[in-house]
């Protein structure tokens, strides 16, 4: 079919979706503790809503809650997604985008979804790198710009373990020596562990985070499809967190059925892991919802034969009954289609009160929702190491009047003077939100 063709085909399709189903029900309903799950809306369009990608107009910013200001750290950056504080202050920004893919892409379907990843600002090349920003004098803004590392392939996650720093790469662990101070690696990193990678990667980000005492790093590897339509083989290995042993690199799932996991952190109260997750899309704008939850050793948290829990997704298949009767519920949702992505928590905050004992969570936006869900960063407030009560918008005023995308959030970070950083990858920012003085 000639591409002039299928694109009105499809833009007519998108109409259709748009009129024939939208929300029923606030993402509130699909928050929290025990989320609201009505029945599935599969329909034969699915809904495709886009924010356009735009960026920022000359002196606009995101909104911040009471109590609290946002300025920018860091400007003209390409794409920044992910965030790590080195020991000395320094501000690691992975600027990075989707590696190549190319089987991600095939038939009218994948066609399609690379014409709407492209309108929400995710359709330019990946710079490969990533920056060191230093605010030297403590002023807020960083000064100092240097490319850390480059030549990588769509790195995200980062981590620091004494001299040793490890960053995700899409298709593998790599392990780079650091001293602290430098401005620049320029040392070939050594592979610590292949991760899932090859020609579909349809979740490519991958994160890592270390234990406490340094001698594990957990990798969160995202699925190779929505909800297995690839084949099952094509999901080795995948929606899970590797548990990956630093002396050899030997690594075990730790824990699977997680759909896409990307932020992951430790809580401060409880010592256990946590980890954003993103669902399941097309089965309406009111399901499934994202989530974060507390990562328990063996456990399965059902995709792709079931979500939340044990709602079987009667897309799948073969179905697993055996399987769907073990997957766990998570802890706490966070809206349907938020795209929760980044997830760090209070511990050194020194923003106001409401916000000292929780986890902030850059919500990057729906696509397949109407109306739209996330465009924020929101504060879910914690109680003896567990969620308690409901989230609290921190940053909002992504979308302008018009429901186009003036900025996206991704990965946060507390960073060394108690503010919270947030990459902003459409904006080509990172944002400090402070507390009024």
């Amino acid at each position: 079919m000639h591409k002039t063709r299928l694109a009105l085909l499809i833009m007519l399709a998108g109409t259709l979706a748009a009129c024939g189903e939208s929300s029923t029900l606030q993402v509130s309903d699909g928050t929290g503790p025990s989320p609201n799950l009505p029945e599935p809306n599969k329909t034969l369009i699915p809904t495709v809503n886009i924010a356009p990608a735009i960026g920022w107009p000359e002196g606009a910013k995101p909104t911040a809650a009471a109590g609290t200001q946002v300025a920018a750290f860091a400007e003209g950056l390409d794409h920044p997604r992910w965030l790590y504080v080195l020991p000395n202050g320094d501000v690691l920004v992975a600027e990075t985008n989707s590696p190549p893919k190319p089987d991600d892409a095939t038939g009218i379907r994948g066609w399609v979804m690379e014409k709407v990843m492209g309108r929400a600002g995710a359709g330019v090349p990946s710079p490969n790198r990533i920056t060191l920003l230093r605010d030297a004098d403590h002023d807020g803004v960083a000064e100092t710009r240097t490319v850390f590392l480059e030549n990588l392939n769509s790195p995200f996650g980062m981590t620091l373990v004494g001299n040793d720093l490890y960053v995700a790469d899409s298709d593998k662990l790599l392990r780079f020596p650091y001293q602290p101070g430098e401005t620049a690696i320029k040392e070939a990193g050594t592979k610590v562990v292949d991760l899932p990678g090859g020609s579909i990667n349809h979740h490519w980000t991958k994160n890592v985070v270390a234990s406490k005492d340094g001698s594990k790093l957990y990798v969160s590897v995202g699925s190779n499809s929505n909800v297995g339509e690839n084949g099952l083989a094509a999901e080795e290995g995948r929606a899970a967190i590797w548990e990956v042993d630093r002396a050899t690199g030997q690594h075990r799932i730790f824990a699977s059925g997680l759909r896409n996991p990307n932020g992951m952190a430790w809580e401060p109260q409880s010592g256990k892991l946590w980890t954003a997750v993103n669902e399941r899309d097309e089965i309406g704008s009111d399901l499934v919802p994202d989530y974060i939850t507390s990562v328990k050793d063996g456990a399965f948290y059902g995709w792709p034969f079931s979500y939340y829990g044990q709602h079987v997704d009667v897309r799948v298949s073969p179905q697993n009954p055996d399987l769907v009767a073990k997957a766990i519920a998570p802890d706490y949702a966070v809206g349907p289609h938020t795209a929760s992505l980044g997830l760090t928590f209070a511990e050194g905050s020194k923003l106001p009160a409401q916000f000292s004992n929780g986890a902030f969570i850059g919500q990057h936006g729906s696509w397949n929702r109407k109306p739209h869900s996330g465009y924020k960063v929101i504060f879910v407030p914690f109680e003896g190491g567990q969620p308690k009560g409901q989230p609290v918008d921190v940053l909002t005023g992504f979308l302008n009047k018009d429901e186009k995308a003036m900025g996206r959030p991704v990965g946060v970070v507390i960073d060394q003077q108690g503010d919270l950083l947030v990459a902003d990858d459409v904006g080509n920012k990172v944002w400090r939100v402070s507390a009024v003085k």
